[in-house]
């Protein structure tokens, strides 16, 4: 079958329009039947936005709001976020066939991650998604947007159309013509589990339910300048955009899918008028049987027979753009269930009791007044005021006070926060100032707590670096490969021992097999094992080379992993450089001193057989210049420190002498003693180590 266009509209045909229009009928019956799962979605983000819903059981005067779901959310995003990106900035990691490292590659992966403010803006608000929706979803897309600049420049002055030289009359400012700058580049953006219906429900991902004969569908909403921008784009014919407009608002509120989108927007004060109309969209993914033969399309649909456009996938990797995993996986289904839904009614229950004890605080600060009114016709007359004198009689007068529940109230509100954070996993070292208090834990009990956060958090995290992250860079780099076709400057990272350098790098030939790993995870466990590392290097320097024949030790890579970690890919190269191996031949190294040339000695170099050159060659030529005698000194005084050098190494190596530095073979590293600082210093004890919070020593 001849290829077909990837741009060429395919919905004017019978057959193309029918297949279309029957999954579109199975498409809106899939959004009815999540809408209960968007309501509990709804009724998630409401939790999260301290918004007080209908499923409150207590009404009364106080309208409080405790944040637990909010503040285990929040830590939950930030823990899983810094674990996915760690300090050193090093994201990827790419392996080919043919074993050569593509830093050309890597970089540029680097450089979209930079540029697409992947932590902040893409993977953070995924993660609070996530918790509340049960479900991780992205969108990949390439996006060009066109700049024109104008420059100031200096011209020359001219007169009758000559040129006056500049010692006569200095140029003169003057703007340069519009120019248009194209910025391009991969675009993602997060889609509410509520915009997205997988078919068959029980595919382990959306490409999965697409070769399986089923459908990806993504309700969209387009405004009248989205829809003029597609026009623009010709992403939708102009006849259908004409439709569409027309048809905005019109469809039946009942049968539009829960809009997250307005819910937070509301609660970030954005307010949308009534009178705001929309265009509800939605966006299919699905197989087409195309002359014979099925290719994966996309279309357009917008209710009832309204095909606005059907083409093939536009992508020449044929990959779909959609990544969507489930935050907790359950066998034989798409999507998960959300981690917020088992403490949302422990949420309702603690505003509940927060409140109740709020309107307790303020009765209890109001005195009761018992009074006889038969006795004390003037009851208007008992009013609060300075001074104020009550015409009544004391005897019939008591005073009485509200019970003071609120203390009460303050420490079930306290438990409850506690069971909300042990079903959402959030422990002590998450939350900010959460260590101190009344009941003060011992180290071992904090290094517990952090051993069990490691633990968890790495679970947690693995979920979206094997489903969305590390698919996530195999869709830019196709993206680049199709679209961009100019070099782009960015910086190129090396391995550890090159500096940083800015290059520029072509379009992209995927022509060779990449293999691409998100490598921010394994970065910070690499972190968290620094010590055990440390440990592991000082006890193979203390195995002496006879117990393992036939190998060598080359301790170069874990020392350069260990500086690119602690200082990261642009301090690193500085700390811990690459030398290169050159050393010139003894016979050529005689050759120069001959004739008057001083040459370096390396520290390379075989001393002993440049010695035994070099006294050769004073014999047969009597060195006229007397530089063979000033090379032979260096080496026997390089000699002389390489033999010092390894003395002191086997000395360390058998347990070290009184005074020598670094500890034992198989050591574990001390911390260091503390020594009297300058006044108003911190105490060590009171420092959190690097990269963790922890309790101070317990004296």
């Amino acid at each position: 079958m001849a290829a077909i266009d990837r741009d060429k509209e395919l919905s004017t045909r019978a057959d193309i329009r029918d297949q279309v229009l029957k999954i579109a009928e199975r498409v809106g019956k899939r959004f009815e039947k999540q809408r209960d799962r968007a309501e509990n979605s709804k009724d998630n983000w409401d939790a999260y936005n301290c918004e007080l819903s209908d499923k409150q059981f207590y009404n009364g005067t106080s309208k409080l709001y405790l944040p637990f779901i909010h503040d285990a959310v929040e830590a939950r995003k930030t823990r899983f976020g810094n674990q996915l990106f760690p300090q050193n900035q090093k994201h990827v990691e790419v392996t080919t066939m043919g074993g050569e490292q593509p830093y050309g590659t890597q970089s540029l992966l680097e450089h979209y991650i930079s540029s697409l403010q992947l932590h902040t803006q893409i993977v953070e608000p995924m993660l609070v998604n996530g918790d509340l929706e049960g479900q991780y979803t992205i969108y990949v897309s390439w996006e060009e947007n066109r700049r024109y600049v104008t420059r100031k420049v200096k011209r020359p002055v001219e007169m009758d159309g000559i040129e006056i030289p500049e010692d006569i009359e200095p140029p003169v400012d003057d703007m340069e013509d519009e120019r248009e700058v194209v910025e391009a580049g991969p675009s993602i953006e997060v889609i509410s589990d509520s915009d997205v219906v997988i078919f068959p429900e029980t595919a382990k991902s959306p490409e999965a339910a697409v070769a399986a004969g089923g459908f990806v569908a993504i309700a969209r909403r387009w405004t009248k300048a989205e829809i003029k921008r597609k026009r623009v784009k010709k992403e939708i014919p102009a006849k259908a955009a004409e439709r569409l407009e027309q048809l905005m608002g019109s469809p039946e509120r009942g049968k539009v899918p829960v809009d997250t989108g307005k819910i937070q927007g509301s609660a970030a004060g954005i307010k949308v008028e009534s009178g705001d109309k929309i265009a509800l969209v939605f966006e299919v993914w699905s197989l087409l049987k195309i002359e014979g033969e099925y290719r994966i399309c996309r279309f357009l649909w917008a209710g009832g027979e309204e095909v606005l456009t059907v083409k093939r996938n536009p992508y020449w990797c044929d990959r779909l753009p959609i990544l969507s995993c489930a935050v907790d996986k359950t066998n034989r289904i798409a999507k998960g269930k959300a981690p917020a839904d088992p403490v949302l009614d422990l949420q309702v229950l603690a505003n509940d009791v927060i409140n109740e004890a709020a309107d307790s605080a303020h009765f209890s600060a109001l005195p009761i007044i018992m009074t006889d009114p038969e006795k004390n016709p003037q009851i208007d007359s008992l009013v609060f005021g300075l001074g104020a004198i009550w015409k009544t009689d004391p005897q019939s007068t008591q005073f009485a006070k509200f019970p003071e529940m609120w203390k009460d109230g303050l420490e079930r509100a306290m438990a409850i926060r506690g069971q909300i954070f042990q079903t959402l996993g959030v422990n002590p070292a998450m939350i900010p100032a959460m260590t101190g208090g009344k009941n003060k834990r011992n180290q071992a009990e904090v290094a517990q707590e952090q051993q069990v956060d490691i633990l968890t958090t790495a679970a947690a995290v693995k979920v979206v670096e094997q489903n969305i992250l590390t698919p996530l860079l195999t869709l830019i780099l196709e993206f680049d490969h199709q679209f961009r076709s100019d070099a782009i400057l960015i910086p190129i990272y090396g391995p550890v021992g090159r500096k940083v350098q800015m290059e520029e790098l072509e379009p992209q030939q995927v022509d060779r097999t990449y293999k691409f790993r998100w490598f921010g995870v394994e970065a910070a466990q690499n972190a968290a094992r620094m010590q055990q590392q440390i440990a592991g290097v000082n006890v193979l320097r203390g195995i002496p080379p006879q117990a393992y024949p036939g190998y060598k030790l080359n301790l170069a890579p874990v020392i350069s992993s260990m500086v690119e970690s602690l200082f990261g890919p642009v301090i690193g190269p500085q700390v811990f450089t690459e030398e290169a191996e050159i050393t010139v031949d003894a016979q050529v190294e005689n050759d120069m001193m001959v004739h008057g040339f001083d040459t370096p000695v390396h520290p390379a170099d075989n001393d002993v057989e440049h010695l035994q050159a070099h006294m050769q060659a004073v014999q047969q030529t009597m060195d006229p210049h007397g530089t063979l005698r000033k090379h032979i000194a260096k080496h026997q005084q390089a000699a002389q420190m390489k033999a010092q050098a390894q003395m002191a190494a086997q000395q360390q190596r058998k347990g070290g002498a009184p005074g020598a530095p670094g500890p034992a073979p198989g050591g574990q590293p001390m911390m260091p003693q503390s020594q009297p600082g300058a006044p108003g210093g911190i105490h060590p004890d009171q420092m959190a180590r690097a990269g963790a919070v922890e309790m101070p020593r317990k004296m």
